[in-house]
């Protein structure tokens, strides 16, 4: 447990010295008491359990008064918190190497499976995004509320040739972030196949100069939103996913990655042609540190559906550092209010 104001618990030494007080008062009420003819009439008069609660109303507000020295010192712990998530883009490879069947009944609908679950334990409020890609990638289903639409969505995939992680992750972005002006098209194709036609370079030139500066943000610190990236072969075609990635880190935005398949290779048929798929598990290790998000290996079915059950806790549940200093002073009034209730309840005084 850290706390915000360490000094502050410098007070918690007045606690001993409350107790050193107490003990050297009831010794002042002892000897007083000797005064009786007989000691031994006066508590035989109070009983045991008499003896035994005087004590009670003053230990319980000494607790009351340590606790809320330890809250004047702003305590602060990690908790589980209801995470911000407001968007969650599913970005899933649908190349030909999605057929094979090391994942039962293959990866590719395995892969669905685990999506379709994984869509109807997110939060009713969470806003829900699917990016297809191949040797290119593309937007099936804008962000929506819709559970149906995504589950449509996934449905719906059809595999082609290629693998373009670097563009699942541009176009990830530019879903999230419409208006910032991520220029997918120069990334992908490059610069000249995304010169606007019929435009002057003059009016081109002030476009640029009207677009805001952008300033880069500590990498994860994006609240907002979330990619989820699942892939099962090395990059084919398109950008290099890593600087792709050093955009979204810019952003603050974490990318969750899923390696499926198998580490080595395998050789798969399609389309009339053979082709070994072989995992790249160190860009997609790369792409989530980079981003400060997780990669996470399915090697079955069983596996993938366990990692999208723990992304589903992470993006449901997260761990912040909070101060708690308003529960330890919660904590003191509840002992403060029981040891006065029960100081009036027995001795009819307060204390």
């Amino acid at each position: 447990m850290k706390f915000f104001w360490s000094e502050a618990l410098w007070l918690l030494l007045a606690v001993p010295l409350l107790v050193a007080f107490y003990v050297a008062l009831l010794r002042k009420r002892k000897k007083l008491a000797l005064r009786y003819a007989s000691l031994s009439l006066v508590k035989e008069a109070m009983g045991a359990g008499q003896r035994f609660r005087r004590h009670v109303p003053p230990v319980l507000f000494l607790i009351a008064l340590t606790l809320m020295f330890i809250a004047v010192a702003r305590p602060v712990a990690v908790i589980k918190l209801p995470s911000k998530q407001e968007t969650i883009i599913l970005a899933m490879d649908v190349s030909g190497s999605m057929r094979a069947k090391d994942v039962e009944p293959n990866r590719l609908v395995a892969a669905q499976n685990a999506a379709k679950a994984f869509v109807a334990e997110l939060q009713s409020s969470t806003r829900i995004g699917v990016v297809a890609f191949a040797a290119t990638a593309s937007v099936v289903q804008s962000p929506t509320h819709s559970r149906e639409d995504v589950i449509e969505a996934i449905d719906r995939f059809q595999l082609q040739r290629g693998t373009a992680t670097g563009s699942a992750i541009l176009v990830s972005l530019a879903t999230l972030f419409p208006d910032a002006g991520i220029d997918v098209s120069a990334a992908i194709y490059g610069q000249d196949r995304d010169s606007p036609r019929g435009r002057s370079l003059d009016s081109q030139d002030k476009s640029e100069k009207d677009k805001p500066e952008f300033k880069p943000v500590p990498p994860g610190s994006y609240t907002s939103a979330a990619i989820i990236l699942l892939s099962d072969g090395q990059r084919t075609t398109g950008p290099d996913p890593l600087k792709a990635a050093k955009l979204a880190a810019d952003r603050g935005v974490r990318i969750y990655t899923v390696g499926v398949g198998t580490v080595k290779g395998e050789v798969i048929g399609f389309e009339g042609w053979s082709f070994r798929a072989q995992l790249d598990e160190e860009t997609l290790k790369a792409v989530a540190h980079m981003t400060l998000g997780e990669y996470f290996y399915a090697g079955d079915a069983a596996s993938l559906h366990k990692i999208y059950q723990t992304l589903t806790s992470r993006l449901v549940l997260e761990q912040k550092e909070s101060e708690i200093s308003a529960l330890f002073a919660a904590a003191a009034a509840v002992f403060t209010l029981l040891a006065a209730g029960l100081s009036l309840l027995w001795f009819n005084r307060i204390l």
